[in-house]
């Protein structure tokens, strides 16, 4: 069996699933994972003086998640904000917090009964510090969240974008105390204020603003997902009970199966799998509602996941159309010189796929340059032309070691006329390089991905199994024959999660996945024959691939012009019969 082929039993992560998914489950479980977040909260609840920052993500689910931490916090009493004066009449009323409940009477000017609240949305100074009401005999003063909760949760975006109200809770952090109007005394701050946003805010603010650092040195970040390693598969069950219960559904044990396979999807690796709560509940929601009832199956789960595919694929479906009506002229058969088939991801915002594309290169006798014709055009991108230089340093490590190359080539994606970016496909412009410059074939029925560094070792790409499956579906469409199949980065296989259907074909021997882990073993995959070992002074044997390519770069150096020109003379030579 060839080294590189992958078996169908690495091209999906293998679970070790419990046989019923009905368990105990309470908030506390929705902080699988989170261990840093946790740890950070309930050092804010014992030091006085040091507020948090929650940097969370896009997929969070905020107010169960809030919920969730406030469960680990121990309940404090509640307490009681009263009016005190000195004995002289004359003293000034003075307002203070205390936990025992004072005689009757004496006025309580507020209750810090809740535990926590979290505000949102349009946020105004009332919300945050109260307000006086008037009636027909006094004001009464109506608490705002500071003096009702003893935990305090705010929307970072919310307050940040109000500049008077971010400075005014910076200042009431920095006194200690804030005041409702100018005739009633201060209100000394007695909660804890968490503010909530993305970690990077957090960077930004840390920076940018002295009080903020000085009162929210505290950061509890969120994880998005958890690794299997750490954590077993039935506490990610627990989490998606949690889930399940919010949305008032429940799980049967079926469906474990293909919403492990969804959250491994989300974050692209065997051994994690998704915290993204948002995800995970909205297609429990719409598996609810197409099976009509709050039990959810395996069954309904799949087609939960193929409708949520139908809604957003099509995109891909035109790309497949302009396949199929050979606009797009990419074989998937026999074999070219200085023509391969690589791998890209198509990103529409909403959904990803994998397409494949038709890379050509030509070559021709100059000073050395290896021409990225998508850079001087402006498609191509950074990190492609990085690529690019990367691809040009291997073959000068080989080939330019002790003179300089005689060669220009020009590499280019044909039929692409969008931006290009990312450096995934300097493996596959490496091997076409090699077929130009050595006039070698490649088959056509493999397609390549893989990152190069500058001594020929492949590197993980991105969107392994977008791109494995856009090429095989395309394959499938025309017809698999057993020969067609990908080559990927080694490094890539623990991210693999593909299809069910591309594993069957793997299986039957009708679909290939090669995985590797150096340049070398592309080529002689691609080219089906051996790449070649150097000796010591640097020559390849002429029977391998690149003692080819040398040969070919002695000739455009001009090192057999001698040759030429006595197989010249003994030409003329012989017509003359004088040999």
């Amino acid at each position: 069996m060839n080294p590189t082929l992958l078996p169908s039993a690495k091209l999906a992560p293998q679970y070790h699933l419990p046989e019923t998914a009905t368990s105990t489950d309470f908030l506390s479980h929705l902080l699988l994972g989170q261990e840093r977040a946790v740890d950070a909260f309930k050092l804010m609840t014992k030091i006085d003086s040091q507020h948090l920052f929650l940097g969370d993500y896009s997929g969070v689910d905020r107010p169960l998640f809030i919920k969730a931490l406030v469960s680990q916090a121990d309940t404090p009493s509640n307490n009681y904000l009263v009016a005190t004066k000195k004995l002289s009449d004359d003293a000034e009323i003075q307002f203070k917090w205390q936990s025992v409940l004072p005689p009757q009477n004496v006025g309580i000017i507020a209750k810090q009964e809740s535990l926590s609240c979290y505000l949102q949305g349009t946020i105004r100074r009332a919300d945050l510090l109260g307000r006086m009401i008037k009636t027909d005999k006094a004001s009464v003063y109506k608490p705002g969240a500071l003096a009702s909760n003893h935990m305090v949760f705010i929307c970072l975006e919310s307050i940040w974008q109000r500049e008077n109200l971010w400075d005014l809770l910076m200042q009431i952090l920095h006194d200690g105390y804030y005041r409702i109007n100018s005739e009633l005394a201060p209100i000394p701050v007695n909660c804890k204020i968490i503010l909530v946003g993305s970690g990077l805010s957090y960077s930004q603010l840390r920076l940018e603003d002295r009080k903020f650092s000085r009162h929210f040195p505290l950061l509890a970040e969120m994880s998005n997902e958890v690794d299997l390693t750490q954590h077993p598969e039935s506490a990610y069950v627990q989490w998606l009970n949690v889930l399940a219960k919010d949305e008032s559904a429940e799980l049967d044990a079926s469906s474990l199966l293909p919403l492990f396979w969804y959250s491994s999807r989300l974050v692209e690796h065997q051994q994690r799998l998704s915290l993204s709560m948002l995800e995970i509940k909205q297609l429990l929601a719409q598996a609810k509602a197409y099976a009509g009832k709050s039990l959810l199956n395996g069954a309904v789960i799949a087609k939960a996941l193929e409708k949520l595919k139908f809604r957003h694929n099509s995109s891909e479906l035109y790309s497949a159309q302009s396949f199929d009506d050979n606009f797009i002229n990419l074989p998937t058969k026999g074999a070219m010189v200085g023509q391969i088939n690589g791998l890209t991801v198509i990103d529409t915002g909403d959904y990803t796929y994998g397409e494949p594309a038709r890379i050509t290169t030509s070559v021709h006798y100059g000073d050395g340059e290896v021409a990225d014709i998508e850079r001087k055009s402006e498609l191509g991108g950074n990190i492609h032309t990085k690529g690019m230089m990367i691809l040009s340093a291997c073959l000068y490590r080989i080939f330019g070691r002790d003179a300089p190359l005689h060669l220009n080539a020009n590499i280019v994606f044909e039929q692409s006329y969008q931006e290009i970016d990312g450096d995934s496909a300097s493996l596959a412009e490496y091997c076409c390089l090699m077929s130009a410059i050595a006039e070698q074939p490649i088959v056509q029925s493999l397609a390549v991905t893989g990152a190069l560094d500058q001594f020929g070792n492949v590197q993980a790409i991105g969107g392994v199994n977008e791109k494995i499956e856009g090429f095989y579906t395309l394959c499938q469409r025309r017809g698999l024959t057993g020969e067609q199949g990908v080559i990927i980065p080694k490094a890539n296989v623990l991210q693999l999660n593909l299809e069910p259907a591309v594993i069957e074909a793997v299986n039957k021997g009708l679909f290939h996945v090669h995985a590797i882990e150096h340049m070398d073993e592309a080529v002689e995959i691609l080219m089906q024959m051996p790449a070649g070992v150097a000796n010591e002074d640097n020559d390849f044997a002429p029977e391998t691939l690149y003692g080819l390519v040398q040969q070919r770069l002695d000739k455009l150096a001009g090192q057999d012009d001698e040759d030429v020109e006595l197989n010249f003379f003994a030409k003329l030579l012989a017509k003359l019969r004088i040999i």
